[in-house]
């Protein structure tokens, strides 16, 4: 029997990880956020999969995990393939590919994301397999992910309303305003790439509307729960191995007062074991 893993390089994942656990409850899940070596998005490919191995391998060893979801973009966007390649025989999975499936849907998308995540053109290469005529806008956020990490919500506002800039009309640009935006039009969707992303996603919501460019948030804390039960439910081998005693752990590299708040804040009765491996 078998718990469902979720990792994440730090804090992020647990936004996920609370849409899951709410959508099935009746599962065991170990959670592993790395929190001491985060954040993942400025760091080479090699370096994100030597991390992403060393979680997954914990996961899989000493968690007893029969199936491990990576909570963090950067990581299923260089490490993924990598990992399913390496353990052929576990069952690994991605939150990037939900995401872009949604995104598909539209005419012009926006991506927000990490350095690593935007630098792979994973999201726009997966949004045009699925649909190859829509127009992809991407943009790297780098200080969103130590913001989230801090629990500074709303220092993140002016560095939002900067990242979303140029996904503006370009008769929006105000002089000296920086790079010029796309001059396709507003996006009609936006991709918060990174799962820490969702933590702000109030104040995405009020930058979008101050700044006139409107679409749809995609966000895969609301994805990726209705995702994994269609997977379990056409995977009976693996859901049949799963533990149902309803416990969340949750384990971290480095524990910190941003995650302890978040733990009792955001899983309440569930009351997850908080462990730190450092």
């Amino acid at each position: 029997m078998a718990k469902i893993g979720i990792f994440d390089s730090g804090i992020g994942g647990l936004v996920v990880t609370k849409a899951i656990t709410k959508a099935l409850p009746k599962y065991d899940y170990v959670y592993l956020g790395d929190t001491q070596r985060v954040p993942y998005g400025p760091r080479s490919a090699k370096v994100v999969q030597d991390f992403t191995r060393e979680a997954v391998k914990y996961l899989f060893e000493k968690e007893n995990c029969g199936l491990i979801i990576l909570a963090c973009n950067t990581a299923s966007a260089r490490a993924l393939r990598k990992m399913q390649k390496e353990f052929p025989s576990k069952k690994i999975l991605g939150v990037l590919i939900p995401a872009a499936e949604d995104a598909a849907k539209f005419k012009k998308v926006g991506v927000i994301g990490t350095a690593g995540t935007v630098a792979s053109n994973s999201f726009p290469r997966e949004i045009k397999k699925i649909n190859k005529y829509v127009k992809v806008f991407q943009n790297p956020a780098p200080m969103l992910v130590p913001l989230a990490e801090a629990g500074e919500r709303k220092a993140a506002i002016p560095f939002i309303k900067q990242y979303l800039a140029p996904f503006l009309y370009k008769s929006r640009r105000p002089k000296g305003s920086g790079p010029r935006p796309n001059a396709s039009g507003k996006i009609e969707a936006l991709v918060l790439g990174c799962t820490h992303y969702p933590i702000f996603k109030r104040e995405f919501e009020l930058a979008l509307r101050s700044l006139g460019v409107g679409g749809k948030i995609i966000s895969q804390d609301e994805i990726i729960p209705e995702k994994l039960k269609d997977y379990l439910k056409r995977h009976p081998e693996i859901e049949k191995k799963l533990t149902r005693n309803k416990n969340v752990k949750i384990l971290v590299t480095d524990k910190t007062k941003t995650i302890e708040k978040l733990t009792r804040d955001w899983f309440g009765k569930i009351k997850p074991k908080l462990i730190s491996l450092s």
